[in-house]
């Protein structure tokens, strides 16, 4: 009786070990997870593909096809036609700070770059094995997503306070959901993805490595293209003020990829405060090409013998949110802009728009050839003279209140 006993005991735990590796296969992969979270049909073998067929992911997926597809013919195209005629052939770091989840425009801008650096204030999150959410936890996830990426499908950035509200309180939470949405929309396939945390000095840990005090939080996504090649995609939730980058290794880190391109977009006008000095320096000492709406680092911190400008657009002074930051000499340089057919930033309507291509120059000044493509702009007709910052600027209306 006793050795049945053990045989039998023996027999459950060798079908537990069995059973344990077809477990663990059986969990959704990352780029599954992301497809399924933008609506996109995940592998013909995936756990995730039967909860396809329920009227809550179809729903969203018609959601997404539909928005994705409109902010294509508006916007999206036109963005990548606009840097094929003006970028030749920029450096293989891209650095995005205040960047939120946003890497579908750092893509657009920047779709040659191998490496990119995006950082914000919100944090990581997770994303949990959908197949294990509870009944109604699909759909009133999905609809947070959608919900959160109202303003920057809309509108071209994101609305940090509703973000944060949407992505809370549901099962997935912070950026990292959204991140693998826009990498699945943007075609991008997602082979590894991994914790990292950064020590003050800048040095980088992974799994289950301690990184000390004051480490600052991030993840390390690894994909691939069309063409096959493998990039890095990282995202650093971390304090981007004098005093929180004095404390962490993240500006040291960046150093070891740089000199790269930066992107700066809708980032509450924080670098015209003397709070986020830092940064700004570090944007404008690491970074051969700049692109930037006016909320951007402010024009009298570049150096004008170090760097070619290139304005396209309107310039129209900031939007009623962010009194006082007017820039006269913004206003001058778009004198003479080039036209623009897509919009960008808070002024977001095409007509109202503001894009400024700063361009590095070599040491001895001359142009750089293998960084711009961008011809010198036309002369233009003066415009009637822009409005002064003790005047009213024309506004969009009340619509949010923006904290990016």
């Amino acid at each position: 009786m006793l050795q049945t006993v053990k045989i039998t005991a023996l027999a459950a735990v060798m079908l537990l070990a069995a059973t344990l590796p077809a477990r663990a296969a059986d969990a959704p992969t990352a780029d599954d997870t992301a497809r399924f979270l933008a609506g996109m049909a995940p592998s013909a073998d995936s756990p995730l593909t039967p909860l396809t067929r329920s009227p809550s992911w179809q729903r969203h997926a018609k959601f997404f096809d539909n928005a994705f597809a409109q902010l294509e013919q508006r916007q999206l195209s036109k963005i990548r036609n606009w840097t094929e005629a003006h970028l030749a052939a920029p450096r293989p770091t891209m650095f995005y700070m205040f960047s939120g989840p946003d890497f579908l425009y750092a893509d657009l801008f920047y779709s040659k770059a191998s490496t990119y650096v995006l950082s914000a204030l919100e944090p990581v999150g997770s994303v949990p094995d959908l197949t294990r959410l509870p009944p109604g936890g699909i759909g009133s996830a999905l609809y947070n997503i959608e919900r959160s990426l109202g303003s920057i499908l809309s509108f071209s950035f994101f609305i940090t306070k509703q973000m944060k509200t949407d992505l809370q309180a549901g099962q997935l939470s912070g950026t990292l959901p959204i991140l693998y949405v826009f990498l699945a929309r943007s075609g991008k396939t997602i082979r590894e993805v991994s914790p990292i945390a950064l020590d003050d000095k800048g040095a980088a840990y992974f799994a289950n490595e301690n990184p000390g005090p004051n480490a600052t939080k991030g993840v390390r996504i690894l994909f691939a293209g069309s063409d096959g090649a493998e990039k890095t995609l990282y995202y650093f939730s971390t304090d981007l003020s004098n005093s929180g980058v004095k404390v962490s290794g993240f500006l040291k880190f960046c150093a070891t990829l740089a000199p790269g391109n930066s992107l700066i977009k809708s980032a509450s006008y924080l670098l015209h405060s003397g709070n986020f000095t830092t940064v700004r320096d570090f944007i404008l000492a690491n970074s051969a090409t700049i692109i930037q709406d006016d909320s951007g680092v402010p024009l009298a911190d570049y150096d004008r013998k170090q760097w070619r400008f290139f304005p396209f657009g309107r310039y129209l002074g900031p939007i009623g949110e962010f009194p006082g930051r007017y820039q006269p000499a913004y206003a001058e340089l778009f004198r003479r802009s080039q036209p623009i057919d897509f919009g960008i930033g808070y002024r977001w309507r095409t007509h109202e728009t503001n894009l400024l291509l700063s361009v590095r120059l070599p040491s001895d000044g001359t142009a750089v050839e293998e960084t711009t493509s961008a011809a010198e702009p036309p002369p233009r007709p003066k415009r009637p003279r822009q409005p002064r910052p003790s005047e009213p600027v024309p506004q969009r209306g009340g619509l949010f209140w923006f904290s990016r």
